[in-house]
């Protein structure tokens, strides 16, 4: 599993989702590593990291994480989280809540999802088995697509980020873990990661700790709703910001703004 490892001090350990990789926090990581030692992992399939054939569940990029986790010995933890980084760093939180020091929440889930709940357009299509290979390995649309639609500041997108996010998944078998996520969204009872959702849900509570919301208000995917209708009842005291600005992949909208905010948190609880 690879990863970058920068600056020195309590770590802040930012997590990506899908399809991106550790390439989505290089605006946050040399202000942050200035005062913080600042960690991007790239998920199991995603960015440097190895890229199995097997399809990997929720649990398997929790477990991935954990060992990365244990073996540098992080405490103190500051998780920055987005998209799936959201409950792959709160399954591993729930179960390790003494390592944890602050939680920063941005355009992510961590909650079962009811049997019959719409999801993205795009999504829906993804997780329908032959059109989701076609698609996502064959076409690449997550990244060429879903990717791109994720950012509202359209002026931002350029050759040099899509190449960068083009650069792991060159081809069909490299693209494996990114089909692998839509289709891993546990919705319903009878989805195999319900269980494993609905644990880390339940054991929220465990988590005593400061906790900072920034949400990118034009997403479809997740939207704004989901900040007070879920997020808020389980961290009533959170922090909140909301980006008018900004979509699903706020760190490619607004950096410079999320990562004042982040910033500005740590100080405050030190």
């Amino acid at each position: 599993m690879a990863y970058i490892d920068e600056g020195a001090g309590e770590p802040v350990v930012m997590l990506h989702g899908n399809p991106t990789w550790s390439y989505l926090y290089r605006k946050f990581i040399p202000p942050i590593a200035e005062g913080y030692r600042a960690i991007a992992p790239d998920h199991v399939g995603f960015g440097r990291s190895d890229k199995p054939l097997k399809t990997l569940r929720l649990a398997d990029h929790i477990r991935n994480f954990t060992e990365l986790v244990l073996s540098l010995d992080l405490r103190h933890i500051t998780l920055v989280m987005q998209d799936w980084g959201g409950p792959i760093g709160l399954g591993f939180a729930v179960e390790h809540p003494e390592r944890i020091r602050r939680l920063v929440v941005m355009n992510t889930w961590a909650f079962r999802i009811r049997t019959g709940t719409p999801l993205h357009p795009l999504i829906e299509q993804f997780r329908i088995s032959g059109i989701g290979e076609a698609l996502v390995q064959g076409l690449n649309l997550f990244v060429e697509g879903f990717l791109p639609a994720g950012i509202h500041q359209r002026e931002k997108i350029n050759d040099i980020m899509m190449a960068a996010y083009r650069a792991p998944f060159p081809d069909f078998n490299s693209r494996v873990a990114i089909l692998a996520f839509p289709r891993d969204i546990p919705v319903g009872d009878e989805h195999p990661s319900t269980s494993v959702i609905g644990e880390i849900e339940d054991n929220l509570k465990k988590l005593d700790v400061p906790v900072l919301i920034i949400w990118g208000t034009h997403d479809l995917a997740m939207p704004v709703l989901m900040v007070k209708a879920r997020w808020l009842r389980h961290f009533p005291d959170a922090e909140v910001h909301l980006l008018d600005d900004a979509s699903h992949f706020l760190q490619e909208d607004d950096p410079e703004k999320v990562v004042e905010l982040i910033l500005n948190f740590l100080r405050r609880h030190r």
